[in-house]
């Protein structure tokens, strides 16, 4: 939903998973000349005040290979030390943060509990 260049993600196994939750290919070109770029992907599920620590992410960055990108999704925020040395270090790591889960919900129309209820079963059986 978030991206449409996303071209495969798979879920990795729930132990010995390498530090990955799932890892992928990113579709970067058109349709007719492109090229897939392999990602990595982390994911934590976290209350709203309780936000993702330099550990959590550099658990992903530490495992991420030559020409791979992160991508960290926590269904809260990533604390601002964590967040400052992604950055000042120049890692190759996209953060999706709780509120931009909510962004792209509502931009598919996922509005209420209701609504976000019966897109995971539909999704998700």
């Amino acid at each position: 939903m978030m991206d449409g260049n996303i071209a495969e993600c798979d879920l990795t196994r729930p132990w010995r998973d390498g530090g990955r939750d799932a890892i992928g290919k990113y579709r970067v070109g058109h349709i007719n000349h492109s090229i897939d770029v392999d990602f990595a992907l982390e994911a934590k599920c976290k209350i709203i005040t309780s936000g993702s620590t330099v550990k959590e992410t550099s658990r992903l960055i530490s495992r991420l290979r030559h020409r791979q990108f992160g991508i960290f999704v926590t269904t809260s925020y990533v604390a601002d030390q964590a967040y400052q040395e992604i950055i000042e270090d120049d890692h190759p790591v996209i953060i999706i943060s709780g509120m931009d889960i909510v962004e792209i919900l509502l931009q598919h129309g996922i509005n209420s509990k209701e609504t976000l209820s019966n897109w995971l079963e539909s999704n998700f059986p």
